[in-house]
């Protein structure tokens, strides 16, 4: 079991700490960091912990919004580039008709101008078809008009006279035949001359429609385009916020993200810290994200943790790493003996490796080791599996080993499931031995931590 008594006695102070700091404006204060170490100043350095840790939150929050808003904004842009290449295509092909349409005015331009010019030759024809009829006509009537006596004086014989009437006649006949031909071919080119002005008409038309729709199209597009000029800008703006709080969101989590036990120059950053928990969660089934937030927490509460000795092994008693004495640094007939065992196989001098104090408020024993805050007795139950798995001796100060080891408590607590209950009851398990709900604020801070640390994994995976 992890050591309760040597937790118990931060758990009043963060409680409080947590409720107090929900009254905070967390966009002025986070935001600006000076105020952030303004606020750290009247604090405790778990309290500021505890600060930085809802900054964390807040950031990641305020990131996930301008996702969000990148997102709509990118569709919004690929949206309207594909109107606008849709339009210029429109442009484009009303663009191309225009031109046909203008060739095909200029071609019946000229065959109007030629059929113009077919009739007006007809005209001419039929006018001189007109005269020469005319004059056939003049001369058979002249001829009728004359006495016997005239035909007779005016021809050597009357065969001669009937022989020129026929011949007129028959002129007539045919200037008739030519001329009714030249009449239905006038008809027919005059015919094709309205034929030839009715299309170029209605090419003319067709062309001003299409200018009308080229010159709409055109104005849509300069609209669209418009507008894609603010969504640029608007979809910059974003990545570029998006870019500060990433790196306001990775400050925050470089600052926080200390272990119990830990030096502050091995702290592992988020990245580090989450393929530890990655590779323990595939040792033992428990989700990277609830492993995180576990060891955040125990880091979170423990802020003495490592401040202490064991001076006398049969007692338990020691002091503190400043020099003062102090009792029930460890429990005896528990702990003193395991812990011990761990140090040889670790080659440590158990007299000068420092474990948490026990804090005199609450009573109870200190003890608890590393970044998962085992005591002696719980870590020497996973003491063959974890050797098993390693292929040497656990270590409760390795940073690696505690994730592993913490994985293998959590799995045997439940956490395997991978639910929010069973998680849950995994944390209070972890924390107290059972599920007490006095304690219940541990698991639910437990579930809030690796909820948000899902969110960062997921960033991280470019999920």
């Amino acid at each position: 079991m992890i050591a309760l008594s040597a937790m118990a006695g931060f758990l009043l102070p963060v409680f409080f700490i947590s409720a107090q700091q929900t009254n905070l404006n967390l966009g002025d204060v986070c935001e600006n960091d000076a105020k952030i170490e303004a606020e750290c100043d009247k604090v405790s350095k778990a309290d500021c912990r505890k600060i930085l840790e809802d900054c964390q939150g807040y950031f990641e929050a305020k990131k996930a919004e301008v996702e969000k808003e990148v997102a709509q904004t990118a569709k919004e842009k690929k949206t309207l580039k594909t109107q606008i290449g849709g339009l210029d295509q429109k442009i484009k092909d009303m663009s191309y008709q225009i031109n046909q349409s203008n060739l095909a005015i200029k071609d019946l331009t000229f065959q109007i101008d030629d059929t113009k010019g077919s009739i007006d030759k007809t005209s001419n024809d039929i006018e001189e078809q007109k005269r020469k009829l005319g004059l056939v006509l003049q001369a058979t009537f002249e001829e009728d008009q004359k006495s016997d006596v005239e035909v007779v004086l005016g021809n050597n014989t009357l065969s001669n006279f009937y022989d020129n009437l026929v011949y007129l006649e028959n002129l007539s006949s045919k200037s008739r035949d030519l001329l009714d031909q030249i009449r239905t071919m006038k008809n027919y080119l005059e015919d094709q001359k309205s034929s030839l002005e009715n299309k170029t008409e209605d090419l003319k038309n067709t062309v001003a429609v299409r200018e009308i729709q080229k010159q709409e199209n055109s104005k849509t597009k300069k609209d669209k385009e418009y507008y894609l000029g603010l969504t640029e800008a608007q979809y910059n703006q974003q990545v570029k916020e998006q870019q500060n709080l990433a790196k306001k969101a990775a400050e925050i989590k470089a600052r926080i993200f200390d272990l119990a036990g830990v030096a502050d120059t091995d702290a592992p950053n988020f990245e580090q810290a989450y393929q530890m928990a990655k590779t323990a969660g595939n040792i033992t089934g428990v989700r990277p994200a609830f492993l995180l937030a576990i060891l955040t927490q125990e880091s979170n509460l423990g802020k003495n943790v490592g401040q202490c000795y064991v001076t006398n092994f049969t007692t338990g008693a020691g002091k503190r790493a400043t020099g003062q004495s102090i009792a029930n640094v460890m429990k005896p007939t528990r702990d003193v003996n395991p812990f011990k065992k761990i140090c040889a196989d670790l080659d440590k001098d158990p007299a000068k490796t420092l474990v948490s104090c026990p804090i005199a408020s609450v009573g109870g024993y200190g003890g608890a080791m590393g970044p998962g805050q085992f005591i002696p007795s719980t870590w020497n139950i996973y003491r063959t599996r974890l050797e098993a798995i390693l292929q040497r001796p656990g270590n409760p100060w390795n940073i690696n080993d505690a994730f592993i080891a913490t994985g293998l408590y959590a799995a045997d607590s439940g956490a395997k499931a991978q639910t929010y209950n069973s998680e849950w009851r995994a944390a209070m398990i972890y924390f107290a031995g059972s599920v007490n709900l006095k304690y219940r604020f541990y698991g639910d801070n437990v579930m809030a931590i690796a909820n948000g640390y899902a969110d960062d994994i997921a960033a991280i995976e470019g999920k």
